[in-house]
């Protein structure tokens, strides 16, 4: 970091994680900022856990505006906000946080990204059409299960292999999420199935789940982007299902912060996709 107390530069943000050399972000920002004409620049910033308070209190006499926040931090960074969205205290995590007026602004924006990655994905879907269930319990599964929730889904199947886990986060969230075993028989009637789990990711195991008794008509998308086609989608593709890659959550989820710090609201376009897909392979 350069110290640039005290002059008028350009806007800096970027993605604080450890590690965060992988992270797509700074593509997706430099291919905005480079598309409306804008100054301004975002990076990597990896810093290791027992550093995170202090660094990102040192971000604003460093002249940032904000940053986004990944793994491990993402429940670090709820706790050094000074004003906090609804989002973000109810699923417990902060992804996006904005400099404003001496204060710590946090956002989290994942489930707004998962909902316009499916409306954009597919225009026809309709998230009052039936039951979602969600595979997993973890931070994603509770910033969906939030999304749905607040889309008006009327029911919200969670299934977690450990029950007290889903069982834990409906507890937490509410509203129409009921915890389940994992099991397909929890697909039955279902109008969508999202995979939180890392399961399917490069490096990882497939998802085991029989998708037979989900309805040809509803659609599966899955939050891992690594591969684009996880084996979950190419199954559900197979079978005859709307499928919707994670990749699109990770474009959208990126617009609020963007705007907040560089002033424009940005667009989730082909050119876009194929920027970062490009910076992915």
């Amino acid at each position: 970091m350069n110290d640039r107390q005290g002059e008028s530069l350009a806007p800096m943000a970027g993605v604080l994680g450890w590690p965060v050399r992988h992270s797509l972000s700074p593509p997706l920002h430099r291919h905005w900022l480079q598309r409306y004409g804008l100054s301004g620049s975002y990076e990597h910033l990896p810093v290791p856990p027992e550093l995170f308070e202090d660094y990102v209190r040192a971000l604003f006499v460093h002249g940032y505006v904000g940053a986004n926040v990944t793994l491990p931090h993402k429940e670090a960074a709820l706790s050094l906000c000074d004003d906090l969205d609804d989002a973000a205290r109810a699923i417990g995590a902060v992804n996006t946080l904005i400099f404003r007026n001496g204060r710590i602004e946090g956002s989290n924006s994942d489930g707004f990204g998962f909902l316009e990655n499916l409306r954009q994905a597919l225009p026809q879907w309709d998230v009052t059409g039936g039951p979602a269930v969600v595979l997993g319990a973890g931070g994603a599964a509770r910033a969906v299960v939030y999304a749905l929730r607040c889309a008006g889904a009327p029911e919200i199947r969670v299934l977690n292999r450990t029950l007290s886990r889903a069982e834990r986060l409906v507890a937490d969230l509410g509203g129409s999420a009921v915890a389940k075993s994992w099991s397909s028989s929890a697909l039955r009637e279902a109008a969508l199935l999202v995979n939180t789990t890392s399961l399917g990711m490069a490096g990882q195991p497939v998802l085991d789940l029989d998708l037979a008794p989900l309805s040809v008509t509803a659609a599966v998308t899955d939050i891992v982007y690594r591969p684009l086609e996880t084996d979950l989608l190419r199954r559900a593709s197979a079978a005859g299902h709307p499928t919707v890659d994670g990749l699109g959550m990770l474009l959208h989820q990126a617009r609020p912060g963007f705007e907040a710090w560089f002033g424009r609201r940005p667009a989730v376009d082909a050119a876009l996709r194929t920027a970062v897909v490009s910076s992915l392979d």
